[in-house]
């Protein structure tokens, strides 16, 4: 069945700001840490994710929670790298209802799209992220009601259905007062990403956590944030056109098998990436973030336009410039705000002018929170 999961975008369509202000999430300290906080590890895989002995009451009568856009891949980071991506996202407003069966949960309504999702939960996207950590609190006495307003365009290669699974996750586990930790958040959400878009965590991770993550292994799954300093100015260029890039679609373009000097490339440039990230050096993150030889070029050809946007990104002045994601959104990297304006305007021209599709652009910075509690009606 139809589910969160790509459509054609409408660059008409207006993006959801992000809210201007924070809670604190669940601590870091409830991953095992190997060196330092920033390095999380998950103990159990999403099969065995440990079950809370006792039910939680819920600490609230509602909540509405707020999650970020993803850029996934990053040029060399094919389903290990991913980025949040601040002032835009999908909002989450739940609560205890008693017209609900107790231990369901019930999709009221879905807002900001014009495309007609499913409100069946075990076929929603936020809907099965909230079943998952339904089931880790062991909800049983009390049922839930959830409206989901998608700030994200549908199938645009921004972390759509991750953002929906990442603010119902995080809905749900603040109604009962935050009982579960970031990894057991990030496997609920992985438990949708798997069902909806394949089992890849490079959206759902940075979706939930903020920053840069990166994915070290997916069984038992291993997660690093990569600390961009806070000292340094990061942009990211996004232009979406109206134009479908299914991720099937876009996955089975890929090579099933690769040579060894493409292997190398990619692995230094992949390196690259991540020392760029940590030294807040954005010249050399868009010099490896452009420098993908194995999934970028079989993708390209299938977006119009996509290879034009790249040039007329670089040739504006961005730093590196890829596809986020399976696509068709064009993401590029500088260090000036104003700057990222009239890049994003010559790469919308060139959609036009290469691909004859209409697009949008628009600048934001990096997220560096994640997935948070927006408000909440104390019961």
């Amino acid at each position: 069945m139809a589910i969160c999961f790509q459509s054609q975008l409408n660059p008409k369509t207006s993006f959801q700001s992000s809210p201007k202000f924070i809670i604190p999430k669940t601590p870091f300290s409830l991953f095992q840490s190997t060196n330092n906080n920033n390095n999380l590890k998950c103990r159990l895989s999403l099969s065995s994710t440990t079950l809370t002995t006792t039910e939680p009451e819920a600490v609230y009568s509602s909540v509405k929670s707020f999650a970020p856009a993803t850029v996934a891949n990053l040029g060399p980071g094919f389903d290990f790298l991913g980025a949040a991506v601040d002032g835009l996202g999908d909002f989450v407003s739940l609560r205890v209802d008693p017209s609900v069966h107790p231990g369901e949960i019930s999709i009221s309504e879905i807002t900001g799209t014009s495309v007609k999702l499913t409100t069946n939960p075990i076929f929603n996207c936020a809907g099965i992220a909230a079943i998952s950590v339904m089931k880790m609190l062991g909800i049983r006495s009390v049922g839930l009601s959830m409206a989901l307003h998608k700030g994200l365009p549908l199938g645009s290669g921004l972390g759509s259905s991750a953002a929906s699974a990442a603010a119902a996750a995080v809905a749900v586990n603040e109604l009962f007062g935050g009982k579960l930790s970031l990894r057991d958040l990030v496997l609920a959400g992985l438990e949708s990403e798997a069902k909806v878009s394949g089992y890849h965590a490079d959206n759902i991770a940075p979706a939930i956590m903020g920053g840069f993550i990166l994915i070290g292994n997916y069984e038992p799954l291993e997660l690093k944030r990569l600390m961009f300093p806070d000292n340094k100015e990061l942009f990211f260029v996004l232009a979406s056109p109206e134009f479908e890039a299914p991720t099937k679609k876009m996955r089975a373009a890929l090579p099933l098998e690769i040579g060894m000097p493409h292997h190398v490339w990619n692995c230094s440039q992949a390196g690259a990436l991540v020392a760029a990230i940590l030294e807040g050096d954005v010249e050399s993150l868009g010099k490896a973030l452009s420098n993908d030889k194995i999934v970028e070029p079989k993708r390209a050809p299938l977006i119009p336009g996509m290879e034009g946007v790249k040039k007329a990104a670089i040739e504006a002045g961005a730093y590196g410039c890829t596809i986020s994601g399976a696509g068709p959104t064009a993401v590029a990297v500088t260090d000036n705000k104003e700057k990222g304006r009239e890049i994003g305007e010559r790469m919308v021209q060139a959609f036009q002018n290469d691909g004859n599709l209409k697009a949008v652009a628009v600048v934001k910075e990096l997220d560096r929170v994640g997935a948070r509690l927006v408000s909440g009606v104390p019961r």
